[in-house]
């Protein structure tokens, strides 16, 4: 796969990298320069039970340039820290992250879930698997990205996938309804500061699934809705009446563009493509495992002989899941 790249930027998330430390939220912050670690380590100190900190193990390597300093910090929130009434751990966590990236100079917190981490950079995906040791890592799911940037500028942080918490995030296409996405994902607090679009779609998630508590069903309408002809062609006067609320209420959230994603989740993984499919993705299942990849090829150089392949239709969700009694 690497003619569908340019060297620009590569990068990986993998869940379960962590079962050690599986009960603190693990921070991954990209530094620009050595000195502006100190600054971000003092207000974490504050902000965060810090259990452990180090610096990510990378090595020097053939195709990746001057890198970033990368540190992760595992931590929990201090039990009697002052917080607004009914905040819960979560809503603390994406309040630290927001702040890091807003107001510490080159200072980027690149994901903060729980047993999970991302690695990205700007070179391609295997070398940058090779600049992260990612052999050393063991996780149940993995997802990568290849990126070719087009119409945001080509820096580390800037990379796929993109992550906040548990969500993660990658993303081929372009948003043209980013600004709107943008104003509304600012009204509750996030903030947009990693220059490209694919990142207010990881806010968006967030928003929806984790603090509004929506039912994952309802996602993929809100972000690739059926166009009105369609809801108004709707046999069902229900289904017309559920079709039309979502589109009235949540018409920011609307992805609007080419696109088509993968969301990783503790549990397991989404595909979604726009309302045209003007962006490929193929899925494939053999025995217990599930594939998703923008190209075919991709998926059979891991998986020669899958048990199923097919394209999704447009707008139309993949969702693949851990069995329940799997242990995370």
């Amino acid at each position: 796969m690497r003619e569908r790249g340019n060297g620009l930027g590569g990068g990986f998330v993998g869940y379960g990298i962590y079962p050690e430390m599986k009960d603190y939220y693990a921070l991954h912050i990209m530094y620009d320069r050595e000195d502006y670690r100190q600054p971000v380590e003092r207000y974490l100190e504050r902000a965060l039970l810090l259990i452990r900190s180090e610096r990510i193990p990378t090595r020097p390597t053939p195709g990746v340039g001057l890198a970033p300093v990368f540190w992760r910090y595992f931590g929990t929130i201090p039990p009697n820290e002052p917080r607004p009434a009914g905040e819960s751990d979560d809503d603390y966590m994406v309040r630290v992250v927001m702040r890091i990236n807003l107001e510490f100079e080159g200072a980027y917190v690149v994901s903060s879930g729980k047993n999970m981490g991302v690695f990205k950079g700007v070179g391609y995906p295997e070398d940058i698997g090779r600049f992260f040791r990612l052999e050393e890592y063991s996780a149940y799911l993995w997802i990568a990205h290849a990126r070719f940037p087009t119409n945001s500028p080509a820096w580390w942080g800037g990379a796929h996938p993109f992550s906040l918490l548990q969500w993660s995030v990658v993303h081929n296409g372009e948003l043209s309804s980013y600004g709107i996405n943008k104003r509304y994902v600012e009204q509750f607090g996030y903030r947009c500061t990693l220059l490209t679009d694919t990142e207010v779609f990881v806010y968006l998630l967030d928003l929806f699934l984790r603090r509004q508590k929506l039912p994952w069903e309802i996602i993929p309408i809100i972000l690739a809705p059926p166009f009105w002809d369609q809801i108004y062609r709707t046999d069902s006067a229900q289904r017309r009446a559920l079709l039309t609320a979502i589109r009235q209420v949540y018409g920011a959230g609307l992805a609007n563009g080419p696109f088509s994603i993968i969301i990783g989740h503790p549990r397991g993984f989404i595909g979604l493509t726009d309302r045209i499919k003007l962006r490929p993705l193929i899925a494939a299942r053999h025995g217990e495992m599930a594939y998703l990849a923008s190209e075919e090829s991709a998926i059979r150089a891991i998986c020669p002989s899958p048990d199923e392949i097919w394209e999704p239709l447009a707008g139309t969700p993949v969702d693949e899941r851990l069995f329940e009694e799997v242990v995370l």
